[in-house]
């Protein structure tokens, strides 16, 4: 049965709770094997696969879920690298739009959710409804109408047992931690304000003459280059730059902000897709706190990826993978991070061993609460942006907004929405 995202749960009986609970990997109890399946195997599945396979020597890969074919081969292809973690024959193999479904009913214990974000929230419904721990890469939706559905699936896996780890990598980077650790302790005094950048070249766009191809379903182009439109990426600021706003949520402890204003638009797209190529947000939090964001995909420009955390006696920054600082109030240098090995400190490796050793432990984390609230945060910049206005968090929270149905074919006709402009836009 297909699972809608938009769906929400009315009521609950003790019996269908206790029907899907999944099995816990206890080391002294469970089968040397974890069975794993993945949906959606593009670049970042690829990555989280070969992730998951190093985790633990006994993962294995059980079955592949994709679109297109050439998303099956690239799973293939990481697999066979490792053929004692390889256990997946044609038949657990799965092609389409409903592939997910394959996949969680294909006997795995764990479920890599790496499809454009548009199916996230419908995926991870599906899979603990189904009692099967999941990774869900980032963002967790494109709209509100997907926050509240993962919203529910995230109460619905803490009643019955379900993991859910997540891909908001730089939670897992071990200066990163040590430099917001230093924050939330208190050590460089009150936080005041904060300014993260994510300024890097587009992302697989669009040249300027790409049409869709004469026969093709307007839902297969888009798709196929799914980067460049909002219903299936949900834009540059929460697609790429959602690691920022995450880190902006972690360093004001996964606080509510008040409001948001924000800008952004089209300095260098000229092509079919409808997003906007930079955003610059203004997050408010309580007792006058400015959060600040600065996105762009520009080519040929200054490119970053940092934070500066200000606070009352220091600032901390944190830079690259590995390296992070801080400085006091007259900008010398206290404190330095720099890892003494990068490869073993991955973020996104870190992410899966802490995932596959709990399930080893017995132990369930539920990462749900702060995967969504920093998804909505970043939907929030989004629209401030796209409408022009102020608004405020308790109202966002009320929005309808829902950018594509859940069950479109990839025959489908589904023209390219326009790009928003702000003020008529709402």
């Amino acid at each position: 049965m297909e699972t809608n995202r938009r769906s929400v749960l009315k009521t609950t009986t003790a019996a269908t709770l206790t029907a899907g609970l999944p099995t816990i990997l206890k080391a002294q109890s469970a089968p040397d094997q974890i069975k794993i399946g993945i949906v959606g195997c593009g670049g970042r599945g690829s990555g989280a696969l070969i992730q998951a396979l190093k985790a633990d020597p006994g993962v294995v890969l059980w079955s592949i879920g994709d679109a297109f074919e050439g998303g099956l081969e690239n799973a293939r292809r990481i697999g066979q690298r490792t053929p004692k973690q390889y256990d997946c024959p044609k038949e657990r193999e799965f092609i389409g739009l409903d592939a997910y479904q394959g996949v969680i009913a294909s006997g795995v214990d764990v479920v890599l959710l790496c499809t454009p974000p548009h199916f996230r929230p419908q995926h991870i419904r599906a899979a603990v409804e189904a009692g099967k721990h999941i990774f869900a890469e980032k963002p967790m939706a494109v709209d509100m109408a997907g926050i509240r559905s993962v919203v529910q699936s995230v109460k619905m896996a803490k009643e019955k047992g379900v993991a859910i780890q997540h891909g908001f990598c730089w939670r897992f980077e071990p200066a990163a931690r040590e430099a917001y650790g230093k924050v939330h302790q208190g050590e460089l005094g009150r936080l005041v304000s904060v300014y993260g950048t994510y300024m890097l070249n587009p992302v697989q766009a669009l040249s300027k003459d790409a049409k869709k191809p004469a026969g093709m379903g307007d839902v297969e182009w888009q798709l196929r280059h799914w980067f460049n439109f909002e219903w299936l990426a949900a834009g540059p600021l929460v697609e790429q730059c959602i690691h920022t706003v995450d880190k902006v949520a972690w360093a004001l402890g996964d606080i509510d902000p008040v409001a948001v204003v924000a800008n952004g638009g089209r300095a260098f797209r000229d092509d079919a897709s409808n997003l906007f190529d930079h955003y610059n947000v203004a997050y408010e939090y309580p007792n006058g706190i400015i959060a600040h964001v600065g996105q762009r995909q520009y080519s040929g420009c200054h490119s970053e990826v940092r934070d500066r955390v200000y606070c009352a006696d220091g600032t901390v920054h944190v830079t690259n993978f590995g390296t992070a600082h801080a400085t006091d109030a007259a900008n010398n240098r206290i404190w330095r991070y720099r890892a003494k090995d990068t490869a073993e400190q991955n973020p996104y490796q870190v992410c899966h061993n802490e995932f596959f050793g709990s399930l080893r432990a017995g132990k369930i984390i539920n990462t749900g609460d702060y995967m969504v609230k920093s998804t909505a945060l970043g939907l929030f910049g989004r629209e401030a942006a796209h409408t022009g206005q102020r608004l405020k968090w308790t109202d966002f929270w009320a929005s309808a907004q829902d950018l594509a149905p859940d069950d479109l074919k990839l025959t489908d006709a589904f023209p390219v929405a326009p790009v928003p402009k702000p003020g008529p836009n709402k």
